[in-house]
């Protein structure tokens, strides 16, 4: 029988369990799928610990790649042994799963199942970030917080293919070189942040940051805006935000915040190829690289989730089954 990493009870990664768990065959409009390479996200942490509460027990994971073995009623679009990858579908970190076929999009030649999954979520992501929430134009300067991790190398890069000069922060040498490498224009710490954004934008401040972090940079992300900019927090690495009074957007110059999330950019079908079209083409012609940062047997999901929490990873985990 194919194993999965289940969750039976909240809480800890200690609570991530190696168990045998048969998906079935798929239903209508389903995909029966071997899974290549799941990709592992924070959101799977908020999962595990209960703060997005699901019914016990389940399989974690929300993304992947792989290869169709079987497909349900109704289903004209895939065929076995095409490669697929998908994202929003629970049940990925496992050897099998099955997958709607609304949520899954083929990954072209050039694409390697590994690349597929580590790219998807996280990647599409960054498209909608940088596209759609606020979209940067030729000349902007944006801030982008967590720079090395998977989305923030994913950002940067996006951002710097429309032209803008980033500037973005991460916490330690190492994770610097790879903000660099990936086209960042200036490196901060996490100190006071704020006030060198102003000094290197004379004062103005910056037409969006990216957030990602959370409670610990809500405020110097807020302050670091120029008039009428933009605040995309889009995760909440350290913690959730307090309450905020509106009031605040004001008193920093008609701001704009806005708490986006992925499933509200792919409302349709012509979306989602959209945007995953994008990504797969910028990683064949090479302008999108993508860092994976860890590989680790479905076994060691544990590992995995306390690395991603401990803030000792860059670029995207990934579970090879």
């Amino acid at each position: 029988m194919p194993t999965a990493v289940q969750v039976s009870r909240t809480g800890g990664p200690e609570v991530l369990e190696l168990a045998d768990v048969e998906p079935g065959p798929p239903g209508a409009g389903e995909l029966a799928v071997d899974v290549a390479a799941a990709g592992v996200n924070y959101i799977d942490t908020y999962q595990r610990q209960g703060i997005y509460p699901l019914d016990l027990p389940f399989v974690l994971g929300q993304e992947g790649a792989g290869t169709v073995t079987a497909v349900g009623d109704g289903v004209t679009a895939f065929a076995p042994g095409d490669r697929i990858a998908w994202q929003g579908v629970m049940g990925s970190y496992a050897q099998r799963a099955v997958v709607p076929a609304g949520s899954a999009v083929k990954v072209p030649d050039g694409v390697s199942d590994e690349i597929a999954a580590a790219v998807l979520l996280q990647g599409l992501t960054a498209h909608y970030l940088v596209r759609s929430t606020y979209e940067v134009q030729p000349g902007d300067d944006i801030l982008v917080h967590a720079a090395a991790g998977g989305v923030g190398l994913l950002l940067v890069q996006l951002a710097k293919s429309r032209g803008a000069r980033v500037l973005c922060t991460v916490s330690t040498d190492e994770k610097a070189e790879l903000a660099r490498g990936a086209g960042a224009d200036h490196v901060l710490g996490y100190d006071d942040f704020a006030a060198a954004t102003r000094d290197l934008t004379d004062g103005q401040g910056v037409a969006a940051v990216y957030d990602g972090v959370g409670k610990d940079t809500i405020d110097g992300s807020l302050a670091s805006l120029k008039i009428r900019g933009t605040l995309a927090l889009f995760g909440a690495a350290s913690g959730p935000v307090p309450p905020l009074d509106p009031q605040r957007l004001n008193s920093g110059g008609s701001l704009y915040l806005t708490r986006p999330s992925l499933w509200h950019y792919l409302r349709t079908r012509d979306e989602l190829e959209w945007r995953a079209g994008e990504l797969f083409a910028a990683v064949q012609d090479g302008s999108l690289d993508v860092r994976i940062g860890g590989r680790y047997p479905l076994a060691d999901a544990r590992q995995a989730h306390e690395d991603l929490q401990g803030r000792r990873t860059t670029g995207k985990l990934l579970l090879l089954p």
